[in-house]
């Protein structure tokens, strides 16, 4: 008789049990007389060390500890939109009507909720042969919203029978020749990616509605980005006009070891945003999965794989998901404060040697996909991860390791953001390796003349940003006119076309085609008053401020509104250029 498996040693958040013979690496355990919720971390013949998910005050050596078979994983099915989940998928209220506003250790609750009724609809009949991925029916979780039954990975058959009708997520709704079972729950280990039938290329662009992120550095859906900026650099508040206004379908946030007084204004400040598509709560199509620093390290690191799980769901249904992470630094420290306490050997700045395979495998879930199954269908799992790095240095080990596997880096600048330049985007720091494959989708949608108005674009500001450096040494008024004219315009493209309110409705979110309209104004301005310049004209005399508001003008105006707008600045313009004559 195996005896029974006991605490040996107590270490913060791990602990040590013996004897464990047969455990399998990441299988979840229950620790302690208060079955605190551990896992797998390392194994030395029957000896395990599991990290613990919730604290471990009062622990003691010698109590039990019972394997469960299984790995970490997460219940998925209807319902989850709209829900705000711990780390280990537990909805918080839930948690909180069960023991209360302080949790109890070992407290635990279904991540659906069992009671609940749903209406499924077939989309299939007895008979059908079925495979991983196919399309057993449709729930309707939110009003409008088609949730897709998939046949989970791994299962084929014959349906035997299938049925609709008002079912809660547990009874099953169809079942094969074989007697396998279908509800509209099914379970998946967080820590392994989902099956996909193809990766696509990127060729199309995850539109966010900011001017400067879809002009200068767009992002391919099913990209990674990684957003690194010191504090105060509005880190939050891009990730928050994303989930409003960026083109997806349904937003999964991850709140991963933020500060607790932050996490709790991005709680009450979510619901309270309104979904443009359909004037009701973004949460209706957001899913929060919250942890601050005060909470479990362990906790902190399974929340990163808990909500890319939960993307990858929504992305095989034939979604397009957006997921947000803030942020991967609190995520770092946490693996940092894990391999300290098994005693590996540290890399740069004590972070583990692995931290880079780490995260170049997460950034790998990230995708636009061929969805398993039938009927076809394409997902899109996009990645936003903010990054903290300590002091804004970009040279620290966990900003380093993202850039090397991000496609594309957002690096907020802490001097544009005391200018109330927004988004703060240093356009020297950041860069996009899926510009060529979303410049052709540009130049046919937005308008043609994208690629050559970008390039000129970034000629300006460059020369601006010289000639600033210039000017403060100098002083202004010995530069020649020509001169003066690019800060003028420089100036004017950080305000009017890279710069937006996102208190302003007309202006937190831009699309393609008005973006690309604001360029033009501002370069076309640029023309004319050089020309009227080079005919003998002084900066002086250009009445620069009327052309000014009129570009203004279109920033402000709204959907209907900016294209007419715009053709009254272009006209205002040719009076400009009329001037060189």
């Amino acid at each position: 008789m195996t005896a029974p498996a006991l605490i040996r040693r107590v270490t913060g958040t791990l602990v040590e049990a013996a004897p464990l013979p047969g455990v399998g690496l990441y299988e979840l355990a229950a620790v302690g007389s208060g079955g605190l919720l551990g896992e797998v971390i390392r194994l030395a013949g029957d000896r395990a060390t599991l990290q613990v998910y919730e604290e471990t005050n009062g622990l003691e050596v010698g109590e039990p500890v019972s394997p469960s078979g299984r790995a970490l994983e997460i219940e998925l099915g209807p319902g989850l939109l709209g829900s705000v989940l711990d780390g280990l998928g537990r909805p918080l209220a839930a948690l909180a009507a069960h023991s209360g506003d302080f949790l109890t250790a070992g407290a635990n609750v279904p991540t659906l909720d069992p009671a609940r009724w749903w209406t499924f609809g077939p989309a299939l009949a007895a008979g059908a042969t079925v495979a991983p991925g196919d399309v057993l029916g449709t729930v309707e979780e939110r009003p409008g919203f088609a949730h897709r039954i998939l046949v989970p990975p791994g299962v084929r058959g014959t349906l035997a029978h299938i049925t609709g009708g008002r079912y809660t997520v547990h009874e099953t709704i169809a079942e094969l020749a074989d007697g396998t079972r279908f509800t509209l729950a099914q379970r998946w280990p967080v820590r392994r990616p989902r099956p996909v039938a193809a990766r696509l290329p990127d060729d199309r662009p995850f539109l966010t509605g900011q001017r400067i992120l879809d002009f200068l550095f767009p992002v391919a859906e099913g990209g990674t980005v990684a957003v690194p900026g010191g504090f105060g650099t509005g880190k939050t508040v891009i990730e928050q006009s994303l989930a409003k206004w960026a083109d997806a379908d349904l937003i999964v946030y991850i709140g991963c070891g933020e500060r607790g007084n932050e996490m709790a204004e991005v709680l009450s400040e979510f619901p309270e945003l309104t979904d443009p598509r359909t004037g009701r709560s973004l949460m209706d199509r957001t899913i929060m999965v919250v942890n601050t620093s005060n909470m479990p390290v362990a906790a902190r690191e399974a929340s990163v794989y808990l909500g890319v799980t939960l993307a990858e769901y929504y992305r095989d249904q034939g979604y397009r998901v957006a997921l947000m992470a803030d942020s991967l630094s609190r995520w770092a420290e946490a693996l940092r404060e894990i391999s300290a306490r098994l005693s590996d050997m540290p890399g740069e700045e004590g972070y583990p040697t692995y931290l880079a395979s780490r995260l170049g495998s997460f950034y790998e879930r990230a995708g636009r996909v061929q969805c398993a199954g039938t009927p076809e269908r394409t997902g899109a799992l996009t990645l936003i991860t903010a990054i903290s790095p300590p002091g804004g240095d970009f040279s620290e080990p966990v900003t380093q390791a993202c850039l090397r596997v991000a496609g594309a880096v957002w690096a907020l600048d802490p001097a544009l953001a005391h200018q109330r330049q927004f988004p703060a985007v240093d356009w020297e720091v950041s860069y996009s390796e899926y510009l060529q494959g979303t410049l052709p989708w540009f130049e046919q949608e937005a308008g043609t003349g994208w690629t050559d108005a970008r390039r000129r674009l970034l000629e300006l500001l460059q020369r601006g940003r010289e000639l600033k450096e210039i000017a403060a040494l100098i002083g202004p008024d010995a530069l020649q006119d020509e001169d003066r004219l690019v800060l003028e315009v420089a100036r004017l493209i950080r305000e009017l076309v890279l710069g937006q309110s996102a208190y302003s409705a007309t202006d937190a979110s831009s699309p393609a085609g008005k973006t690309l309209a604001l360029a033009r104004l501002v370069l076309a301005l640029h023309d004319a008053a050089r020309a009227a310049i080079a005919a003998g004209k002084a900066l002086e005399r250009l009445d620069l401020a009327h052309q000014r508001r009129h570009i203004a003008a279109v920033r402000d105006a709204g959907p209907e509104a900016w294209p007419q707008a715009a053709e009254t600045a272009h006209a205002e313009l040719a009076r400009l250029g009329k001037e060189a004559v």
